[in-house]
């Protein structure tokens, strides 16, 4: 604050610090009042849209792409999911909606896929393992 401001602080309050008290009564006082014109009171109401949340896939790309990238499914699809989260924050929904939907369906094929070639792991070495006496004999 410089001297030109607090010199007219100071002038204006005659030296003293202002009533802060006095100050809070008289601004009750006018709020409780009746209003003090004849005009009517408006109120204007406005919607704002709600923002739509976008899901982006990105966590379930990421474990897709560290845990079941079969064929590179998961890779594919969080690059797919970077973009949606691209697009939501360019505000541009509906393109943000079009990725994270090819980002869906990439990771559901790649989680598919990555469990039924678990599967057939399994099988595979479970028909292997039941059939290793017979074939030495």
């Amino acid at each position: 604050m410089n001297h030109t401001s607090q010199a007219f602080v100071n002038a204006a309050t005659g030296g003293q610090p202002p009533n802060y008290e006095r100050i809070k009564e008289e601004y009750e006082v006018s709020e409780l009042g009746a209003p003090h014109g004849s005009a009517s009171v408006r109120t204007t109401v406005i919607n704002m849209p709600r923002e739509v949340s976008v899901p982006d896939h990105v966590v379930w790309s990421l474990f897709n792409t560290l845990f079941m990238n079969f064929c590179c499914l998961g890779f594919i699809a969080y690059a797919y999911s970077v973009k949606s989260r691209d697009r939501k924050m360019v505000g541009d929904m509906t393109g943000a909606q079009a990725y994270a939907s090819t980002a869906k369906c990439l990771n559901i094929s790649s989680l598919v896929l990555s469990i039924l070639m678990v599967i057939i792991t399994i099988v595979t070495v479970v028909i292997i393992a039941l059939n290793a006496p017979r074939l030495q004999t």
